[in-house]
């Protein structure tokens, strides 16, 4: 008795040591997940591209706030080809509460709230917070089919994509989430109609070979009991589909493999036919209708198609007051010219630069994968390859079908689906890689977070707030001119600008105003010379002179590029007699459109005068030992955005 009591004290011991060894495993995993709150509360200054801002939050400014915005032109009422109902959901709701809640905040703690930290910050953390719903799935997944979660959620949360990319208020961003749901459903869609299925083929055999009638009453009362599992989750797979299409059309060539694996269930089996695919289809159409006509209503609402009063008495006009923004968006990018006013580009993008950015050793690894795959099928190895109705071959379709469809289109853009897909393509995988492997995988990673996150036109972030302190502290009736090359649109809606209506007036005596424009951005593009940048400069000198001389309106403008241009742009200034000052400089930027150069020549020697500074190429280098700190000083100099105070001689 003691032997058996002590034996079962030693099993105890064991598995509480295995249950601390499993909660041990888990804390990189938990450090991460905290590491990408931290990250995205920081926040990051990195801008990855222009959708960050113009999609989402230019819009929600502009809206909430009654701000000045630079409105894109998909949202423009007349043709809208997007929908912002999501962006309203997930950054909108919390932007209105902040609102709401500023003024007491102010009262309270006498500071301002709302300003361009607080209006980034916000959205990023709503945004973070439902980027865990791919990691919610993933572990969900792993669980359902037996896999190793713990290795997986610290491959995706380890990856950059999550870190810096799925923080950003992207549409790409819901995507993600809205696609993992959908697998997660349709997988386990998959899972319960596998073990119905067999239990069912099992009763009906059982029943067939029993001569006993009471055992096979009670194996039909069996079988009769097994819940329906025919429409598992049709309503919240159409509604997600439905969803994602709205927010972004592509998301239709990403569902589509679940969607038809879904569909699938069972077909191979004795007892599930077409007539179980037709009643899924039928379900599936049936059950998107609820959502579907939501998100019409909201975004016909939204653009001014449709009002409140016209739904209450019955006054609506399908043709008339329904827009539908899907349907516009296929149909202006079916235009090829309208394509090329957003690049055309190689049809094969997305597989050779597109994934391994992303994804880097996993998504080589996925293309090897697949690629093996293929060889397999051409050796007729057909035991060797995933089952058709496999949680492998959903993972399997559900990476390549969507890179494979999106290979046709001729404008291509990174998105963010196939994360965590590849780990899945081979269910023997090896979690025990190469040490060098794992190391060459999170060394990449936090290069792509440092620079995607803190590197990659990073210099425009702390450029908003430092012209957001410059209008605060700029006189009265001065007019703002703000000049950009080489970098991406400047997000104007976090300097909390009102013109115009938004900014009414009145005086004692009752009479209105309104505040004119006292703050102006050209936008010059990249592919612009540095002599028509300076140009356009001295044509708005000229008429900020004309202003000063008839109406006695000051002026200060400025221009801001790349400090890989300051050569250039002090050169071409020269030679056109305009005078210029460095007035500040942001580290660290880089912009793709103006690379450092690292010729030896463009050593630069700059001077402070007080607040402002000159630079200027240094002439006559000999070599000596200082050259090589010069050289690196300079190339360093170069990773900055430099803003310029223009002034007339």
């Amino acid at each position: 008795m003691e032997k058996n009591a002590q034996n079962g004290n030693d099993q105890e011991n064991e598995k509480e040591k295995e249950k601390k060894l499993v909660n041990l495993s888990l804390i990189p995993y938990w450090f991460l997940a905290v590491l990408r709150f931290g990250l995205c509360l920081t926040p990051q200054t990195g801008y990855i591209h222009p959708d960050e801002y113009f999609q989402s939050l230019e819009v929600l400014n502009g809206d909430i706030f009654s701000v000045t915005s630079n409105r894109p032109w998909e949202f423009n009422s007349t043709f809208p080809i997007r929908s912002i109902t999501l962006h309203y959901v997930l950054a909108g709701i919390p932007l209105i509460f902040f609102k709401n809640i500023s003024p007491f905040i102010s009262l309270w703690f006498d500071v301002n709230p709302i300003n361009p930290y607080s209006l980034i910050a916000i959205p990023r953390f709503t945004y973070c917070l439902f980027s865990f719903t791919t990691d919610i799935c993933m572990y969900k997944i792993c669980y359902l089919y037996g896999q190793n979660y713990r290795t997986r959620l610290l491959t995706l949360a380890s990856s950059y994509v999550m870190l810096v990319y799925a923080t950003r208020s992207f549409s790409n961003t819901i995507e993600m989430a809205l696609m993992s749901l959908l697998v997660y459903l349709v997988a386990d869609s998959m899972a319960n109609s596998d073990q119905i299925i067999y239990q069912d083929e099992y009763l009906r055999e059982c029943y067939n070979h029993s001569n006993n009638i009471k055992d096979r009453v009670r194996f039909h009362r069996m079988r009769l009991a097994l819940p329906w599992h025919t429409l598992s989750n049709v309503f919240f797979i159409a509604t997600l589909t439905t969803v994602g299409v709205f927010n972004r059309p592509t998301f239709v060539v990403f569902a589509f493999p679940p969607v038809f694996f879904w569909l699938l269930r069972g077909m191979g089996s004795k007892f599930i036919g077409m007539t179980d695919f037709n009643m899924r289809v039928l379900a599936l159409m049936i059950c998107a209708l609820p959502s579907f006509f939501v998100m019409v209503i909201l975004d016909s609402m939204y653009f001014g198609y449709l009002t409140l009063d016209e739904i209450v008495h019955w006054k609506v006009n399908i043709w008339r007051d329904f827009v539908l923004t899907p349907y516009n968006f296929i149909k202006y990018n079916m235009n090829s010219d309208n394509l090329a006013q957003h690049g055309i580009h190689p049809r094969i993008t997305h597989i050779l630069v597109n994934i391994p950015l992303l994804y880097n050793i996993l998504g080589l690894a996925g293309i090897y994968s697949f690629l093996h795959l293929i060889y397999r099928g051409a050796m007729k190895r057909w035991s060797s390859l995933p089952r058709v109705q496999s949680i492998i071959g959903l993972m399997t379709t559900s990476f390549v079908v969507p890179v494979k469809i999106r290979n046709v289109t001729e404008h291509q853009v990174i998105t963010k689906q196939e994360n965590g897909y590849t780990a899945f393509m081979k269910k023997d995988i090896k979690l025990d890689i190469k040490d060098y492997i794992l190391a060459l995988w999170y060394i990449i990673n936090i290069v792509l977070t440092l620079f995607f996150g803190y590197i990659h036109q990073a210099g425009i972030s702390p450029l908003i707030n430092h012209l957001y302190k410059e209008l605060e502290a700029k006189p009265r009736l001065t007019h703002m001119h703000v000049i950009t090359s080489h970098i991406y649109p400047l997000p104007v809606s976090f300097l909390q600008m009102r013109f115009g209506k938004s900014a009414q007036y009145y005086t004692k005596t009752g009479s209105r105003y309104q505040r004119s424009k006292d703050f102006f951005t050209y936008e010059l593009g990249s592919s612009i010379s540095m002599d028509v940048v300076v140009e356009n400069i001295k044509a708005i000198l000229n008429r900020s002179e004309n202003l000063w001389n008839e109406k006695r309106l000051k002026y200060r403008i400025y221009y801001v590029a790349p400090s890989s241009l300051m050569n250039d742009f002090q050169a071409a200034a020269f030679n056109q007699n305009l005078t210029q000052l460095v007035d500040t400089m942001f580290y660290p930027h880089l912009s793709v459109e103006a690379l450092p150069k690292f010729e030896v020549y463009s050593v630069q020697k700059c001077n402070d005068h007080g607040n402002e500074q000159t630079c200027h190429l240094e002439d006559n280098l000999k070599f000596s030992l200082e050259l090589p700190l010069k050289y690196l000083s300079s190339l360093a100099h170069q990773f900055s955005l430099t803003v310029y105070k223009i002034k007339n001689v």
